[in-house]
C-alpha cells in the first residue's frame, strides 16, 4: 500500500487544472464544461475546509463532503449522483499522478436513482411564470431575460441554447435554427441528427429583437461567429449561463420572500458567487424538465415534443414526463368517442 510519503503534495485547484486538461482531448466541450462546474463546488468545499494538500485526502473526508452538498446545499438525488461520480473519476486520476492513496474512489458510494428521482426535480410551469414576470419587469430584453425566456419556451438544452447564433435567429418566419458545429466548439448532443428549426412565438421574438438592438453587447467570438447570446466578450459560456439559471430561480429574486426561513441578508445563497446553495433554484436541465412537461399537459402530442426537444418519445415517457396518471387519463379521454 502507498504511504503518505510516496505522494507528492498537490493543491486542490492544480490537480483539478491537470484532469480537465488531460480530459480535454477525450470529452465533449459539453461533458468538460459539466465536470469543471462539479469540481469547482469540491474546490470551494476544499477551500472552506483549508484542505491545501490533495495527499491528506481520505474517506472520511469523502463523507464530510457528501454530506455537506447533500443535507445543507440540499442536492436532488440525480444531482448528488453526477457530482459524486465526477469527483470518483478525479480522484481516480489523482491517484495516477500520485497525489491521493489508490483505491480512494472505490470508497464512493453513488446514490441510488429511482425512477421517481429521476423525474423529480423541475422548474413546473407556475414558477416560470413568476420568474419570467420577474426577469420582463425588472431586467426586461438583458441577457438573463432573453436567455431565461427561451429555454423556458423551447425546452432545449443549455449546450444547444449558447451555441445559437444572431444568423440562426429568423424573426419574419419566427424560428430558431439549432445547427451542430463541433468545429467551433458548440456541437448539438444528438450531433447532425439534432439539427431542427424550433418554432418561437410573438413574445419571445419581441424580447429578442429588443435584446439585440438595445443590450447585445455586438461581440464575435473567435470563430467570427456572432453568438445571440453573449457576455461583453464573447460568446456566453455553458457555465455563466447555468449560473443565471440558479440565480434567478431563488424565491428571495423574484418574490423577495424565502420558504426556507432563512435570513436573507446573512444566507450564502444570496450573494451572486453561490446562488446555486439556494435549494430552490435550479439548473438548466429543470428547466427543460418543466417545460416539456407543461407542453405535454397542454395537450402538445407526444411526437411534437419529442421532435421539438429533441429526445425520443420512449426517454420521453421515462425521464421527463411528470405529469400525474390522473392528468394521463383526463386527456385521453378527450379523443374517445362518445
Amino acid at each position: 500500500m502507498t504511504s503518505n510519503h510516496d505522494l507528492d503534495p498537490i493543491e486542490p485547484e492544480e490537480a483539478i487544472e491537470m484532469y480537465l486538461d488531460e480530459r480535454r482531448h477525450e470529452v465533449a466541450e459539453s461533458t468538460l464544461q459539466s465536470h469543471r462546474y462539479r469540481l469547482n463546488q469540491f474546490l470551494r468545499w476544499c477551500e472552506g475546509e483549508e484542505i491545501e494538500n490533495l495527499n491528506n485526502f481520505s474517506g472520511r473526508d469523502i463523507h464530510r463532503f457528501r454530506v455537506k452538498r447533500r443535507d445543507e446545499d440540499g442536492l436532488a438525488t440525480t444531482t448528488m449522483r453526477g457530482q459524486l461520480a465526477t469527483l470518483r473519476i478525479f480522484l481516480r486520476f489523482c491517484a495516477s499522478i500520485d497525489a491521493v492513496q489508490p483505491g480512494l474512489d472505490e470508497k464512493i458510494i453513488l446514490p441510488t436513482v429511482t425512477a421517481d428521482d429521476a423525474r423529480d426535480e423541475m422548474l413546473p410551469q407556475a414558477k416560470a411564470t413568476e420568474v419570467l414576470r420577474h426577469l420582463e419587469q425588472y431586467r426586461y430584453a438583458t441577457v438573463e431575460h432573453a436567455l431565461l425566456l427561451v429555454l423556458w419556451h423551447t425546452g432545449v438544452r443549455i449546450g444547444a441554447a449558447v451555441g445559437i447564433d444572431e444568423d440562426d435567429y429568423n424573426e419574419e418566419d419566427q424560428y430558431l435554427a439549432l445547427v451542430h458545429r463541433p468545429e467551433s466548439g458548440t456541437p448539438l448532443k444528438n450531433k447532425a441528427e439534432g439539427e431542427r428549426l424550433v418554432a418561437i412565438n410573438d413574445k419571445v421574438c419581441s424580447v429578442l429583437n429588443d435584446w439585440l438592438e438595445v443590450n447585445h453587447p455586438g461581440v464575435t467570438d473567435e470563430d467570427d461567429r456572432k453568438p445571440l447570446f453573449a457576455s461583453r466578450f464573447d460568446r456566453m459560456s455553458i457555465n455563466r449561463a447555468r449560473s443565471l439559471t440558479y440565480e434567478y430561480t431563488r424565491p428571495c429574486v423574484y418574490d423577495g420572500g424565502c420558504p426556507h426561513d432563512r435570513d436573507i441578508e446573512d444566507c450564502e445563497a444570496a450573494t451572486s458567487r453561490r446562488p446555486f446553495a439556494c435549494p430552490s433554484s435550479v439548473s438548466p436541465h429543470p428547466i427543460r424538465r418543466g417545460s416539456i412537461t407543461y407542453h405535454l399537459e397542454e395537450d402538445t402530442p407526444d411526437r411534437v415534443v419529442s421532435d421539438r426537444m429533441d429526445v425520443s418519445e420512449k426517454i420521453l415517457e421515462r425521464h421527463y414526463d411528470k405529469r400525474s396518471p390522473e392528468v394521463k387519463l383526463n386527456q385521453r379521454r378527450r379523443y374517445l368517442p362518445e
